[in-house]
């Protein structure tokens, strides 16, 4: 029996549907089942149990909010009055150091917050103006409005355009009563890069610091690690036999993929790789410009959160960035896409090893 042919990402454009790209803004798969009773606090960081009860008691106290349906919304009829923006900060920032947990504890305030699924919307920053991208800015603002809660992760400083374009969707859906919580990167260059960043998130917002208060959480700072060795690529052959091998596996070669992704809105990339269960890459190269490689970025995140092993030929993935851009503006998206193109070509092992 002849295995069937592989996937290739290169002949999919999926059109995805406006209500689709917010229906599909809840935590990534690999945060469906965390909690606040699966965070387990280190008892020498009190800090920790303290985020823990505030957050716990700032989704009790989102029981009630911005009410509607986002989906009705998103097409401009059934309109609910417009509420006055309730006193006091709507806002908690979860500031801390890489490995203490934000993203874990930001998904259980979404998990814990009482309102319908639809009535709450988790995203990272780039998710996020990748929704402006698509839909607009009215339009975002018109289909969020009607949500009790807006978790951002990730919210990223380092481009002041759209630091200034997300601020002003956030001052709106404030004055709509929705809720908001965030983590954020912090701004390049500075001392401490990567430790603490609330003086930074509450500056860049401007007028929006007064809605947010910031939750410090304590923990060791795993940053000194740097990045974590990329393991050797495969052959050719070694990549094409697998893709053949594995079923819902896609295959393609590295720079007509990303000539593709060009041509696909980052919006749509998770559709991109909706039912793929591995992905096979040949000639894997440096990335040529600063466009591509921030494609590249939005494609390895959507991987990463739907746990989609990664086979690979080439070079490996900690040499996709030129010295240039690990010491630009950007740095932080490029490392943490070596970091997680890493882990993932880690979990393809065995689709090698196995045929």
């Amino acid at each position: 029996m002849t295995d069937p042919a592989p996937l290739s990402l290169c002949a999919r454009e999926p059109h995805v549907p406006a209500d689709r790209l917010v229906a599909e803004m809840v935590p990534p798969p690999r945060f469906d089942s965390v909690r606040f009773s699966t965070y387990i606090p280190d008892p020498n960081q009190p800090s920790q149990t303290e985020a823990v009860r505030v957050l716990e008691g700032f989704a009790a106290g989102l029981g009630h909010g911005a009410g509607g349906s986002g989906k009705r919304r998103l097409f401009g009829f059934g309109r609910a009055p417009k509420k006055a923006a309730p006193a006091g900060p709507r806002g908690v920032y979860l500031d801390g150091g890489y490995g203490v947990g934000k993203t874990h504890l930001l998904a259980s305030l979404w998990h814990a917050t009482p309102a319908e699924p639809t009535l709450k919307a988790f995203g990272t920053f780039v998710e996020l103006t990748n929704l402006v991208g698509a839909l607009g800015f009215q339009q975002t603002v018109q289909t969020l409005s009607g949500h009790r809660l807006l978790c951002i992760d990730e919210f990223e400083l380092d481009d002041p355009g759209d630091t200034v374009l997300v601020s002003t969707l956030l001052g709106k859906l404030v004055d709509a009563g929705v809720a908001l919580a965030a983590t954020s990167n912090t701004l390049p260059g500075k001392l401490g890069e990567g430790r603490f960043a609330a003086a930074d998130f509450l500056r860049e917002i401007q007028g929006l610091s007064a809605h947010f208060r910031a939750l410090r959480i304590d923990g060791e700072d795993y940053r000194h690690r740097g990045l974590p060795e990329a393991p050797p690529p495969y052959s050719d052959e070694q990549v094409t036999k697998a893709a053949h091998a594995t079923e819902g596996a896609s295959l393609d070669a590295f720079s007509p993929l990303l000539e593709h992704l060009a041509r696909v809105h980052p919006s749509r990339y998770g559709a991109l790789t909706d039912g793929i269960k591995a992905v096979c890459l040949t000639g894997v190269r440096p990335v040529p410009d600063q466009s591509t490689a921030l494609r590249l970025v939005v494609l390895a995140d959507r991987l990463y959160d739907r746990e989609v092993p990664v086979l690979a030929s080439g070079l490996p993935f900690d040499q996709l960035f030129s010295e240039e851009m690990l010491n630009g503006g950007y740095r932080k998206k490029y490392f943490r896409a070596i970091s997680r193109l890493t882990a993932l070509a880690r979990d393809a092992a065995t689709l090698a090893n196995t045929r």
